[in-house]
C-alpha cells in the first residue's frame, strides 16, 4: 500500500525543507506531492532550486496565483497515485512520525478515514483559546452529525483515495477541513482517531488562518448537513 502525502505550501521558506526532510524519512511506501500556492517570500525559488519539477518520490507543482489551501490540496489530489492520502502542512507544527502509526492503523483495520487528534489525550498541546475555538467547532460537528470526534480541525486527516475522490470536495481555502469532515460523516463513513503530538504557532510565526475562516467553517458544517 502506498501513501500520498499532499503538501500545500505558501510562504514557508524557513520550514519547507525541514518538514520535507522529515516526511522523506518516514518508513512507509509514499509519494510526496507539493503544490506551491504562488509564494512570494522565496519559497518557490527554494523549491525550484532543490526539486525543479520533482525528483525521487517528490513532485512539485506551482500555482500561478494564490488560490488557498483547499485549492492546493485539490491540485495535489489530482496528481496522487496512492491508496491513501494525507495532508501535511509545510510548517513544523505536526510531526510526520505520527503519520506512520496512522498509516499502520488504516492498513491493519482497513479504515477508510483516520484523523490524528491533538486533543484525544490532552488539550495542552496548544493554548487555552485555541483549544476552546477548536472545541466549539468540534462540538458543533458532533451535534450536527452525531459523531464523537475530538479534533475536526487537525491537519492530519488520512483518507482512502477512492473515498475522498468520491466526496467531490470544492473548498478553496481553510474550509477544506470542515467540508471533508462533514462529507465523510454524512456519507456514513466511520472516522478513527489517533493521538498525535503538536507544537502550535501564532500569527507572528506565520500562522495564516483567521477569524473569517472560522465563520466559513461554521457555515460549511451547517450547509453540508442540510445540502442534498
Amino acid at each position: 500500500m502506498k501513501l500520498s502525502v499532499l503538501m500545500p505550501v505558501y510562504n514557508e521558506k524557513d520550514t519547507v525543507l525541514d518538514i520535507l526532510d522529515l516526511v522523506m524519512r518516514m518508513e512507509v511506501d509514499k509519494e510526496i506531492i507539493l503544490v506551491d500556492d504562488n509564494s512570494t517570500d522565496g519559497t518557490r525559488e527554494i523549491l525550484q532550486k532543490e526539486f525543479g519539477e520533482g525528483k525521487d518520490n517528490v513532485r512539485v507543482f506551482y500555482h500561478q496565483k494564490n488560490l488557498g489551501k483547499g485549492a492546493a490540496v485539490r491540485t495535489a489530489l489530482g496528481e496522487a497515485t496512492g491508496d491513501y492520502m494525507i495532508v501535511q502542512d509545510a510548517d513544523l507544527e505536526y510531526s510526520p512520525r505520527d503519520i506512520e502509526k496512522m498509516f499502520l492503523l488504516a492498513r491493519d483495520n482497513s479504515a477508510k478515514a483516520v484523523f490524528g487528534s491533538r486533543f484525544l489525550e490532552t488539550w495542552r498541546s496548544t493554548n487555552l483559546f485555541h483549544y476552546a475555538v477548536n472545541r466549539f467547532f468540534t462540538s458543533m460537528t458532533n451535534i450536527l452529525y452525531g459523531s464523537a470526534l475530538t479534533d475536526i480541525h487537525t491537519c492530519y486527516k488520512m483518507v482512502e483515495m477512492d473515498t475522498i475522490r468520491g466526496l467531490d470536495i470544492h473548498a478553496e481555502r481553510f474550509a477544506f477541513d470542515p467540508e471533508l469532515c462533514a462529507k465523510l460523516l454524512k456519507s456514513g463513513i466511520s472516522i478513527e482517531e489517533v493521538a498525535i503530538s503538536y507544537r502550535g504557532r501564532d500569527h507572528t510565526e506565520g500562522k495564516k488562518i483567521g477569524w473569517l475562516d472560522g465563520f466559513e467553517a461554521l457555515w460549511t458544517l451547517i450547509r453540508f448537513k442540510f445540502h442534498s
